[in-house]
This record gives C-alpha cells, structure tokens and sequence, in this order.
C-alpha cells in the first residue's frame, strides 16, 4: 500500500483528545499501515489523529535513519515518570511541514503502553525516544507543537507556516 494522507495542521482532528483503544489486537493492520507512512513521509513518529484516527495510537523509530529500524508500536500509551528537568531542542511535526521549534521535554520518561498483540510494556526511554514519545503522546492529547512554546514565538511558527 502506498502511504496514508498526513493531516495538517490546523485539522480538528489534531487538537482534539482521543479515545482508547478498545481491542488492541484490532490496530495492527492500521499501526503497520502508519509506520510504512511514517518511513515514507520520512518521520520518526507518526499518531493515529495525523492520519485521521482519533484513537490512541502511535508508532516511532528513531533509530531508522541512522541505523536499523527499531520501530515501536504504542496501544493506549502513558507517560508515567518522567525527568522534573526539562531540555529545549528542535523539533518538527509531520503534520506542521516546515516548522521547527525549540520546545522544552523531559530529558527521560517510563512509557507504559500495550502492544497490538495485547502485551504490556513499560521502558524508560532516553534522548531522542523520549522527546519522539512526548511529542507523539501530545497529539493523543490534542496538543501540536504549537501549543508548546511561548505566545511570541507561536506567533512567529504561525506566520512562517505555509500549511
């Protein structure tokens, strides 16, 4: 199958929360369809909402451009410890092309999350998966980058982006 439609910013769907997922085994269909349009956008994370499914979902690998792909299929994920610091660093959203924003995240988090095959995990998650976690659980919660940094520099995103 060819890559699914990405949503765009400012689509309803992408600030509003999502609903979980019931049977989990019923996803994978739909979570392999999300990472083959995450590679192919190319992403390192990809939720349900940006491909127009309000349910809580969503894969990552961050490893796969720089290596081999550890891909990360996350049913009805939570954070559940995190890091009381938070580091800013760049980040860009599938779903707002062309932007990039400093936005400040815990440097560490615990993930907890079942898997389609309906197996519980939980991980700590370090770097570059931990902020590809939060990003892609804020929009399960129907926040965007955006939403993550300061009214003036919201402004400016805003201004750049060609939607």
């Amino acid at each position: 199958m060819s890559g699914l439609p990405i949503r765009r910013w400012p689509d309803p769907i992408l600030s509003r929360p999502c609903a979980p997922v019931a049977d989990p085994q019923a996803v994978a269909g739909l979570a392999a369809d999300m990472l083959e349009t995450m590679y192919a956008a190319p992403g390192r994370g990809l939720a349900a909402p940006q491909i127009g499914h309000a349910i809580r979902l969503f894969v990552m690998d961050v490893a796969w451009k720089d290596g081999a792909p550890d891909p990360f299929i996350c049913v009805n994920p939570s954070i559940i410890a995190h890091a009381a610091e938070t580091v800013a660093g760049p980040e860009a959203c599938l779903s707002i092309p062309g932007v990039t924003a400093e936005v400040p995240r815990s440097p560490w988090i615990v993930l907890r999350w079942t898997t389609p095959e309906g197996v519980l995990h939980e991980q700590r998650l370090d770097g570059a998966a931990a902020i590809c976690a939060q990003h892609e659980q804020d929009h399960l919660d129907g926040i965007v980058t955006f939403d993550r940094v300061s009214s003036e520099a919201r402004r400016a995103l805003e201004a750049d982006y060609a939607g």
